[in-house]
């Protein structure tokens, strides 16, 4: 691999990994102090548009069409549009699926980062770890920064939409020949799906672990005092 691409493991990753944390623990640090929360979540929702809107329309100009990586089909993809929602609306089930997704496979994406392109600055590494952090971030500030808890709805909910959005990107890959979500087939990068099993064994595997996990995840939360949100 030439020496200008991104490697996983190199230090450019293991900054970035930190990057992820440090912005996180900021982020959840300022929402506690806001006297104005609104005013600062809606700067951040335009923050995280700013920066994707763009990206979305550039993967679509002629000279950088690709049908496997163009269109917005990516969880990731979805999730920046959930993002800004649920930071301008802070409505619970917005929340509730930046929450799970940015906490738990978000991570996962920079933990073991499924990208073949040139290191920083180039345009493809800052489209793939901005949209990621900013995620990540959003899902920090709403959880731990003003207190915007899961409930079990919101479980059950985000559980529904990640599985339908897996049957309909799968059955847009069998048409396409694609592998958004890499639900058709694994990444070649090492990542936690090398131990599920092969086609389509992992899917049903991360799909029980997923839940599972996601349980987890709520169960604390539920047992505490909730912060009442616009409905």
């Amino acid at each position: 691999m030439a020496a200008d691409r991104f490697v996983p493991g190199s230090p450019s990753h293991w900054t970035l990994v930190a990057l992820m944390v440090l912005g996180a623990v900021v982020v959840a640090v300022i929402g506690r102090r806001q006297r104005d929360p609104v005013r600062f979540a809606r700067a951040f929702a335009a923050v995280v548009l700013a920066f994707n809107v763009p990206l979305l329309v550039y993967r679509q100009l002629p000279a950088q069409w690709d049908v496997g990586e163009s269109l917005p089909l990516h969880l990731c993809d979805v999730a920046w549009v959930v993002a800004a929602v649920a930071l301008w609306t802070e409505r619970p089930l917005a929340c509730a699926l930046v929450h799970y997704w940015g906490l738990t496979l978000t991570p996962q994406a920079i933990i073991t980062p499924a990208l073949d392109a040139p290191d920083f600055p180039h345009v493809d590494f800052l489209e793939f770890w901005g949209q990621h952090l900013l995620v990540i971030w959003s899902a920090a500030y709403l959880t731990w920064g003003v207190g915007v808890r899961p409930t079990w709805r919101g479980y059950w909910f985000s559980v529904g939409v990640t599985v339908a959005w897996g049957l309909a990107v799968l059955a847009f890959n069998s048409r396409a020949g694609t592998n958004y979500g890499v639900v058709s087939r694994k990444p070649d990068n090492p990542s936690l799906l090398d131990v599920m099993g092969g086609w389509p064994w992992y899917l049903g595997v991360a799909v029980a672990v997923g839940t599972a996990g996601w349980a987890l995840l709520t169960w604390p939360w539920t047992r505490a005092p909730r912060r009442v949100v616009r409905a």
